[in-house]
């Protein structure tokens, strides 16, 4: 469905497929790297393309990796790989009214393949839902090219990293090139005074938890980070959608 041949022929599907091709080389470096993680972890073959298929979210995937092999209890594991992706609850939210009109289970699809990037650049380039069947078709297509591009980038050089994983040396320090990837991909969002307050929040509640075991500073930091901006919404009234780019 999502790269028919009704959705390919539109305007704006070439556009957004532009808007996220300079992107690419980024979001598959970070695919290579989690492919090689998660067999270098001790997954196996099948196991590292199964996750990689179904579960499609480099920071999660990571998360849950050193979990799995420390033999966590399942619900640590569960519960880390929610906190990790809670932003796409955000996500979702934003993106309601754009997809409303749609079937659910199309809906379900746009939710499985919209990622990070494509949800930010779709947002700046459609701030509000068109009014007519036609607009929503035009965003619909924008929405589908962006994600395509991350997708493809991220399936082909995930699974190029699961293949290569045994050629590749430990020593290469692929790990930290991850992070490296992923802190760029923060500060690409970090585009609000309250996205940076969450950032700092959850960045300092990281680094005085690190003591506790099975990484369960991360689950503390993002807790914390989304509990406080939740609040601040709340108490000053805040709307996310309409506060002012820094």
């Amino acid at each position: 469905m999502f790269l028919s041949s009704a959705i390919r022929r539109r305007p704006a599907f070439r556009e957004g497929w532009r808007t996220m091709a300079p992107v690419a080389l980024g979001i598959g470096a970070w695919g290579l790297m989690t492919g090689v993680a998660m067999l270098k972890s001790g997954l196996s073959v099948f196991e590292s393309v199964a996750m990689t298929l179904l579960v499609y979210a480099g920071s999660s995937q990571l998360a849950a990796l050193p979990l799995l092999v420390a033999g966590a209890p399942a619900w640590v594991i569960l519960a880390t790989g929610f906190c990790v992706n809670l932003r796409f609850v955000v996500f979702s939210l934003h993106l309601r009214p754009y997809l409303l009109h749609m079937p659910r289970w199309r809906r379900l699809l746009h939710g499985y393949l919209t990622a990070d990037l494509s949800y930010v650049m779709f947002t700046r380039r459609f701030p509000r839902p068109a009014d007519t069947p036609a607009g929503l078709d035009a965003q619909e297509a924008y929405l589908t090219g962006g994600y395509a591009v991350t997708w493809l980038a991220w399936m082909l050089l995930s699974l190029t990293g699961i293949a290569l994983a045994n050629f590749i040396p430990t020593h290469w320090g692929l790990g930290f090139a991850g992070v490296l990837s992923l802190v760029a991909i923060v500060c690409s969002m970090a585009t609000t005074r309250l996205r940076i307050l969450a950032v700092l929040v959850a960045a300092a509640t990281a680094v005085a938890a690190y003591a506790l075991p099975l990484k369960l500073n991360i689950v503390v930091a993002i807790g914390a980070a989304v509990l406080l901006c939740f609040w601040l919404e709340k108490r000053l009234g805040l709307d996310p959608a309409q506060e002012d780019e820094v």
